[in-house]
């Protein structure tokens, strides 16, 4: 394991903690560092900029952080307790001490990992009646999620191209690493040809009202089932990411459960999302957002393979899971 910065040192001593912590373990992300106490969590930004995102200053990583409090509140406000200041005086980092603000932390309460969606489809204890109870609640959200001509104009064909186009650019420097030259090239092909082709219904769904202001990454590690359902860590860092089709939003999970083997859950739950919602022509796109979904989870974890805060094992973990969704992005192209 790399050195780990002083920071993030003091960060994994308990006795900073005001909970009355006996331990922390940390856990890493390609853009975050979180920090488990035992009954809370202190999430904290990395100080990067990758283009799609930028947590570079301080001032951007408080925005953020409040940012993420506000909006993750909607699917799981008992979780996010708030923004809480990281402070260093004489050398001792404390957190909301009486020094100067060196970072800032998101404080949640704890969400029990054996109760995710994700550990549960890897224990085969996932049910069917589960992803109802997602989909009724996605199809709630949705209904209420704010929507105006601004968001609505993310879902013109030219801001889907752009943001398909961004995607392979960024995804460009891996091939011949998670993806290869041909299936680089297929599915950037199939991607214009839907797009150009189905530019009718893209601006059907726009004057309808289908594009939301959704969560923007709902897979099962995101899906919590505890006394009710958590849906928590939506994208916070890049509102076009959240101003998305509803359509989309749903082949994100339908696509994450097909990548865990569950098909029959991935349809039941599709299904389930059509009754509650009455959107019948979701359908028709639901193979081009799954195959752009599976893309985009395949070029972020190309990126997380690049973290210098990794050990290699970790690295090839992200490695091979970037490249099995790369070759799950092309399975759905006809």
């Amino acid at each position: 394991m790399p050195e780990l910065p002083k920071l993030v040192q003091a960060l994994l001593d308990p006795k900073i903690y005001p909970d009355g912590s006996s331990g922390v373990t940390l856990i890493q992300t390609g853009i975050s560092l979180v920090f488990l106490t035992g009954d809370y969590v202190y999430k904290v930004k990395k100080p990067v900029n990758v283009g799609y995102l930028d947590y570079s200053t301080l001032e951007k990583r408080r925005f953020y952080c409040q940012r993420e409090v506000e909006l993750n509140r909607r699917l799981c406000p008992s979780a996010y307790l708030g923004v809480v200041p990281i402070t260093g005086s004489n050398g001792r980092i404390e957190i909301a001490g009486s020094g100067e603000v060196i970072e800032y932390a998101v404080k949640m309460r704890y969400l029990p990992q054996e109760r995710t969606l994700k550990v549960l489809l890897a224990g085969k204890r996932a049910t069917a009646d589960m992803l109802t109870r997602v989909a009724q609640k996605m199809a709630d959200f949705h209904k209420k999620a704010d929507t105006s001509p601004a968001i609505s104009s993310y879902g013109s064909a030219d801001m889907i191209t752009a943001n398909a186009e961004e995607n392979f650019s960024e995804a460009a420097k891996y091939i011949g690493k998670t993806i290869s030259q041909e299936s680089y090239r297929k599915i950037k092909r199939y991607t214009h040809a839907f797009i150009e082709t189905n530019a009718a219904l893209l601006r059907k769904r726009v004057a309808e009202g289908r594009i939301r202001d959704c969560h923007g990454d709902l897979h099962a590690a995101h899906i919590c089932f505890t006394d009710s359902i958590c849906i928590y860590d939506c994208i916070e860092f890049n509102d076009r990411f959240r101003y998305c089709d509803v359509a989309s939003e749903i082949a994100f999970l339908a696509m994450d459960l097909d990548n865990y083997g569950r098909l029959d859950l991935s349809k039941s739950f599709i299904d389930d999302y059509v009754s509650f919602s009455g959107d019948e022509e979701l359908l028709k796109l639901l193979d081009f957002y799954k195959c752009y979904r599976a893309y985009v989870r395949g070029k972020v974890d190309s990126f997380d393979s690049d973290d210098p805060l990794i050990t290699a094992e970790e690295r090839e973990k992200a490695l091979a899971a970037a490249r099995k969704y790369f070759e799950l992005a092309e399975s759905y192209i006809r």
